[in-house]
C-alpha cells in the first residue's frame, strides 16, 4: 500500500510538472509570437490620423503591412512599393486607397493647346452630332461618362479631410456666361469627347457626354454588369486650390464592387491644366485611365515622361505631343513596364471583337465610293477588304482617325491572287501639338479589271526607344474608300 500511494504521488507529481512545463513552453510560444497584430483599419487610423499622405511618408508608415495595402488596392505588393517610394503625385487615403495628384500644365502646354485648333470641318466629321448627345459606342455596358454640365459631389472620399460635404461643381465656361453654351464651347466638349473616344477606341466601352443614369455608372455587385466612371471637367477651385494640381483620381476603381461610388468621379481642373480642348482631353484619358488600373509613365528623373518626337504616353504627359497612345515602357529609361491594354483588360474593359476578316478568304465587301468604317483594336489583326473593279486609276485611302489619331496605318493593295501590288506607309510626325501627320495612308494606282483586296494593319514610326513608337499603341478607328482618280 505504502509502495503504492508513493507512486501515485510521483505520477500526481509528473503529471503537475509536465503541466508546468507544458505552460512554460506556451508561454514561450506566445512571446515568440508575439501579440497579434493590430487590424490594419485601426492602424491607417494611428498613422495617417484621418487624413491622406503623400506616398513616401504613408510608405514609411505602412512598410511593414505593405502586402494587405497591395491588396486593398489590387495591386502587387513590389508595384504599389514603387509607385509610393518614387512617385511624388501618389497619395494614400485614410482607408489606404491609393489615388494621385497631376501636376498643372505648364504655360507653354496651356499655350500650345490653345493655338492647335481643329478646323470646323474636321471637327464636324469627327463628332457629328449635338455636342451633349455624344456617344462613341451606343449599347456598351461600359461607359465613360465625360461631364461637362456640372455636378453635385457628395459622399465620396473627395469630400472628406475637411473638404465641404457637398460641392456643387458649376459647368464649364469660358466666356463668363453659365447660362448659355457658346458654339466655342461646345466645339470644345465634341473635340475632348473625340480625342478621349479615340484613346478608347479599342475597348468595348461607350465614351459619352449625354448623362447616364446612375445605375450605368454605379457598381452594386459583382453581378452587375453595368457600369463605368465619371469625368467631372471642373473650372471651380473647392479641390484644386488646395492641392494645386490639374486633376485627381483614384485607381483601380472602374470595377470595384464594394464603395464603387465612393471612390467616383475622377476630376479634371481647367485651371490647372487649362480650357482647352488638346489638354482636357490628355487630362480626361489620363485620370480615366487611374480608374482603369493604370500608373504613370516616367523615368528616373521624372514622374511623367514628356515623350519625344511627336508620341508621349497617356499616362506620362502628352500635353505637346500630337501623337498620345497607351504604353508597355518601351521609351529609353522607362520606369514602368507595366501592359497598358492588359492592366485595362484586368480592370473591367475588355477589347473589342474583331469587326473584319484578316484575310482574303472572309475579307469585307467594299463598293466603290463606299466608305468602310474600322476598329483596330488588337495588335495582331489585319483587316481585310475586297472590292471588284473595272480598268482605270483609283485612289484607295485608310484614313485614321479625324482628330486625335493613335492609330498609324500600313495600307496594301493586293491583286486577286493575293499578292501585294502597292504599300504605303508615309513617315509619322506633328504639324503642331495637336495635330499629326502621316497617320493616314493612300495608294493612286492604275489596275486591270477584276478583284482587288486592300489590308489595313497597324504600324509603327522610327525607334520607341527616342524617336518613334511600337505598333503596340498604334491602334485606334479608321475610315477606308476607294475612288476614282
Amino acid at each position: 500500500m505504502q509502495r503504492f500511494r508513493r507512486t501515485g504521488a510521483l505520477v500526481g507529481t509528473g503529471a503537475i510538472l509536465f503541466g508546468a512545463l507544458a505552460v512554460v513552453a506556451g508561454n514561450q510560444a506566445d512571446a515568440q509570437q508575439g501579440p497579434s497584430p493590430v487590424p490594419l483599419d485601426q492602424l491607417l487610423g494611428q498613422q495617417l490620423e484621418g487624413r491622406p499622405l503623400q506616398g513616401k511618408t504613408a510608405l514609411a508608415k505602412l512598410q511593414p503591412r505593405l502586402a494587405e495595402l497591395a491588396e486593398r488596392n489590387g495591386i502587387a505588393e513590389l508595384k504599389l512599393q514603387q509607385i509610393l517610394a518614387t512617385d511624388r503625385t501618389s497619395w494614400l487615403d485614410k482607408d489606404g486607397k491609393l489615388f494621385f495628384k497631376e501636376p498643372v500644365a505648364t504655360a507653354e502646354e496651356k499655350a500650345a493647346t490653345s493655338s492647335s485648333k481643329v478646323s470646323k470641318k474636321t471637327l464636324a466629321a469627327a463628332a457629328a452630332g449635338p455636342a451633349f448627345e455624344l456617344h462613341s459606342k451606343s449599347g456598351s455596358n461600359r461607359v465613360i461618362y465625360l461631364d461637362f454640365d456640372g455636378h453635385t459631389i457628395t459622399k465620396t472620399a473627395w469630400n472628406s479631410n475637411g473638404k465641404p460635404a457637398t460641392v456643387n461643381v458649376t459647368a464649364y465656361d469660358t466666356d463668363g456666361n453659365t447660362s448659355n453654351w457658346s458654339a466655342a464651347e461646345q466645339s470644345v466638349v465634341r473635340e475632348v469627347w473625340a480625342r478621349v473616344s479615340e484613346d478608347y477606341a479599342p475597348f468595348d466601352v461607350d465614351v459619352t457626354t449625354q448623362a447616364p443614369p446612375e445605375s450605368a455608372i454605379d457598381r452594386t455587385s459583382s453581378s452587375d454588369q453595368q457600369y463605368g466612371t465619371r469625368v467631372v471637367i471642373d473650372p471651380t477651385t473647392w479641390y484644386q486650390s488646395g492641392c494645386g494640381c490639374g486633376g485627381v483620381a483614384y485607381v483601380g476603381v472602374y470595377d470595384s464592387t464594394s464603395q464603387h461610388s465612393y471612390y467616383q468621379p475622377a476630376l479634371v481642373f481647367t485651371k490647372g491644366v487649362g480650357t482647352g480642348a488638346k489638354n482636357i482631353a490628355e487630362a480626361a484619358s489620363h485620370e480615366a485611365g487611374h480608374n482603369v488600373g493604370l500608373s504613370h509613365d516616367g523615368t528616373a528623373s521624372v514622374g511623367y515622361y514628356s515623350g519625344h518626337g511627336a508620341w508621349a504616353p497617356i499616362m506620362g504627359v502628352g500635353y505637346s505631343k500630337a501623337i498620345s497612345q497607351w504604353s508597355k515602357g518601351e521609351y529609353s529609361g522607362a520606369n514602368n513596364k507595366e501592359d497598358d491594354f492588359a492592366v485595362i483588360g484586368q480592370n473591367g474593359l475588355a477589347l473589342r471583337a474583331d469587326d473584319h476578316g484578316n484575310g482574303t478568304t472572309d475579307a469585307t465587301a467594299l463598293s466603290l465610293g463606299a466608305t468602310a468604317n474600322g476598329i483596330y483594336a488588337n495588335d495582331s489583326d489585319v483587316d481585310t477588304f475586297r472590292i471588284d473593279l473595272a480598268a482605270g486609276t483609283f485612289t484607295f485611302a485608310a484614313n485614321s482617325a479625324a482628330v486625335g489619331g493613335d492609330l498609324d496605318i500600313k495600307l496594301q493593295l493586293l491583286n486577286s491572287a493575293g499578292a501585294v501590288v502597292a504599300t504605303a506607309d508615309p513617315a509619322a510626325g506633328q504639324s503642331n501639338s495637336g495635330t499629326p501627320t502621316g497617320l493616314s495612308a493612300s495608294i493612286r494606282q492604275q489596275v486591270a479589271a477584276g478583284r482587288y483586296y486592300l489590308r489595313v494593319d497597324n504600324t509603327g514610326y522610327a525607334n520607341p526607344l527616342n524617336t518613334g513608337y511600337s505598333t503596340y499603341g498604334s491602334r485606334g478607328a479608321y475610315t477606308l474608300r476607294v475612288t476614282t482618280s
